[in-house]
């Protein structure tokens, strides 16, 4: 029998970067992507995000890809905000995402970062943020490629 426990840090931002997730509803979309995540047995340590971008992070088992898991996300997501209403300026995601891996030993900390969303991005911005994690997990980008 196989151990394993793979924690992702996963991020993507709503399309164009639009402010289009409102605090009012918020709670409620956040629940629906948890229920995604646990249908397809996966486990949601903490999900939050602000007005232009989510942050999930999330345990799934050997047998599920973080492409498919996004890939999930974001296109029944985007049917039940379509459906409800509740996002009038929200026109979909943005096409990529930002997946990265993290220790059982980092987890504690990024749950707090994640939980404190609104207060962080008082000072700092999404692209400022994006570019960070990039750097700090050693991926190459092109500018150009990422707003």
């Amino acid at each position: 029998m196989p151990y394993t426990k793979l924690l992702y840090h996963i991020v993507f931002s709503t399309k164009d970067r639009k402010k289009a997730l409102v605090k009012t509803h918020k709670k409620q979309l956040f629940q629906y992507i948890w229920g995604i995540i646990e249908n397809k047995n996966g486990h949601l340590y903490r999900l939050n995000g602000v007005e232009d971008h989510i942050h999930i992070l999330v345990g799934l088992r050997p047998n599920m890809t973080v492409s498919n898991i996004v890939k999930d996300i974001k296109v029944n997501s985007t049917n039940w905000i379509k459906e409800k209403g509740y996002f009038p300026k929200f026109k979909g995601w943005q096409v990529g995402y930002g997946a990265f891996t993290v220790s059982e030993y980092e987890k504690d900390g990024l749950i707090e970062y994640i939980k404190n969303q609104e207060e962080h991005h008082k000072t700092v911005t999404f692209e400022e943020e994006y570019r960070r994690l990039l750097k700090e997990h050693g991926i190459e980008f092109e500018e150009k490629y990422l707003f």
